[in-house]
């Protein structure tokens, strides 16, 4: 009961700290996880758990009308589950993607109950009620809080030994499956991001980083330093002295360093 109502309220809070701080990004599964992790007592499963699932979750934005995977509830029921059953982050790999999902439908049922008072609030806003449109808009963000708060309360509650059983009885062969799977979603997901960025005019900078890795063997660190020095260098050393350079010759600052 107690770890139900516990993680219940950090739902509900989260989202609510994230609506009314304008998407402060708190509901994203590294916050997530972590609170969850530290509230429950193992702060260290929950910062793993919510890496591996930021790597998932990356893309997870709301966008217009369009509705991803609810990664509040994914996230914090993955990590809680993961930590109540003891086991890795294979489990939440395997947990959070179907819950989120699941809530995705349920945060639908929501929008649609709040779309009822769309005419109400254009009522408001023709008689320029500016304090009934606030209090309009905060009673659909708790209405969304309690939402989230019975889905977790709920699944905590209900769902625990339910998901112990589910993942007792996992064979092994998925359960090794799913852990090679948690080492290459940071590759899958890094390459995500690259693709939308790599042009002929920075994959020097990829292939040397890369190069520094595999042959130099350094550590993540002394490559982000290196390319911290490259990156000031490139963009106040390289660019001032060439900016003086093109206005002498007449090139415009855009024409130099256009692709």
């Amino acid at each position: 009961m107690q770890t139900a109502l516990i993680v219940g309220l950090i739902l509900a809070v989260l989202w609510f700290i994230e609506k009314m701080l304008g998407t402060s990004m708190v509901i994203r599964p590294i916050v997530v996880s972590s609170v969850i992790g530290l509230c429950l007592g193992d702060l260290k499963t929950g910062v793993l758990v919510g890496a591996t699932l930021e790597l998932i979750f990356m893309g997870a934005i709301q966008v217009g009308g369009a509705v991803p995977p609810d990664v509040l509830v994914g996230a914090g029921l993955g990590t809680a589950f993961t930590i109540m059953s003891g086991s890795g982050t294979e489990v939440a790999l395997a947990l959070a993607l179907p819950i989120a999902i699941l809530a995705q439908s349920l945060k639908i049922v929501v929008f649609i109950i709040r779309s009822w008072f769309m005419n109400y609030a254009m009522s408001l806003a023709r008689q320029a009620n500016i304090k009934g449109l606030i209090a309009l808009n905060i009673a659909g963000l708790l209405l969304q809080c309690a939402m989230y708060f019975v889905v977790g309360f709920v699944a905590i509650l209900f769902g625990s030994k339910a998901v112990e059983t589910f993942v007792n009885n996992i064979p092994e062969t998925i359960m090794n499956g799913l852990t090679v799977a948690g080492g290459l979603i940071p590759a899958v997901g890094f390459a995500l991001l690259l693709l939308p960025m790599m042009n002929k005019s920075n994959i020097l900078y990829f292939i040397c980083g890369f190069a520094l890795v595999a042959y130099l063997k350094l550590p993540i660190l002394a490559i982000t330093i290196f390319g911290i020095v490259a990156a000031f260098i490139v963009t106040y050393e390289l660019k001032g002295k060439a900016v003086p350079a093109a206005a002498a010759t007449g090139i415009e600052e855009e024409d130099l360093f256009d692709d």
